[in-house]
């Protein structure tokens, strides 16, 4: 824990609690009888001061934004991949307890895991030092790191986008779907549905999954503007 200490750039006064944001609910589950609570409500807590952080500097760095920007721009900064991409630059996967089964299946490359175990770091900086302790950490990590780029870059991406206009109401289950696979291995054409609580709203094609994907939720988007 010191090391992460020192890659963190803070010294917790209880170090219980940074030990506390490492364990995966795997591993809760395999040692109950310990009273070994899993980092799932300190990943709760952690989103919430992330969302706090991250809306309070653009507010401040982008003053002429609409709050419709300023929404897209939180969303893309504290994705699952940003998180993942902060929790790898911090080398949080080797601190992680796992169970047997999240152990040998990859847990500790597995992008959600990393992403949560990032805001339960958060979460636990906070509890030690308040919020100006959490606040200087995100910025170092996450707000200060050339992440404009890769704001705009997610800014294109239709299924972030679309992503967000479903999340607006409660309830609602978006799922991508293969539909189909054309021609030889070097030019197979992919075609993917994407359906809103089992409803097409969208269809695509692409050279690889991830184009399919990208171009079905365009049409999506298309088709929710109408």
């Amino acid at each position: 824990m010191q090391t992460l200490e020192e890659r963190l750039g803070y010294r917790f006064h209880d170090r219980n609690l940074l030990c506390a944001a490492m364990i995966h609910s795997s591993y809760a589950n395999e040692h109950r009888g310990s009273g070994l609570t899993s980092n799932e409500r300190l990943e709760y807590l952690g989103d919430a001061v992330l969302g706090l952080v991250t809306g309070e500097y653009l507010f401040r760095t982008h003053p002429d934004a609409p709050e419709g920007d300023l929404t897209r721009m939180r969303a893309a900064l504290v994705c699952e991949e940003s998180l993942h991409e902060v929790a790898e630059s911090l080398g949080l996967g080797e601190y992680l307890r796992l169970g047997r089964g999240e152990e040998s299946g990859g847990g500790r490359q597995r992008p959600s895991i990393l992403a949560d175990a990032t805001e339960s770091v958060f979460a636990a900086v906070y509890l030690d030092g308040g919020m100006e302790a959490a606040s200087a950490l995100i910025h170092r990590v996450l707000l200060e790191r050339g992440r404009e780029q890769a704001v705009e870059s997610r800014r294109k991406d239709y299924k972030t986008a679309l992503q967000e206009v479903v999340q607006r109401r409660a309830n609602q289950v978006l799922r991508y779907e293969m539909i189909g696979a054309a021609g030889p291995d070097h030019e197979k054409v992919f075609t993917c549905a994407v359906t809103l609580n089992g409803g097409v709203i969208g269809q695509g094609s692409g050279h690889s999954k991830k184009e399919a994907e990208q171009s079905a939720a365009r049409a999506a988007l298309a088709h929710m503007d109408e």
